[in-house]
């Protein structure tokens, strides 16, 4: 895999998991620790996009 199909697939899981949050924010059945989890998760993945985009 090369550079720019592994930061599109990058990009592509921040968003997912982007939606996911927004969609478990909206669900009051949703526990607060598997929302922290999502975005724990994305913020792995944006620091992973700004890593490799900066070199």
């Amino acid at each position: 895999m090369n550079m720019t199909s592994h930061l599109q697939e990058l990009r592509r899981k921040h968003e997912t998991l982007s939606e996911m949050v927004e969609e478990a924010q909206r669900s009051p059945s949703t526990d607060g620790l598997q929302i922290a989890e999502l975005k724990k998760q994305k913020l792995r993945l944006k620091e992973e996009i700004y890593r490799l985009t900066q070199h």
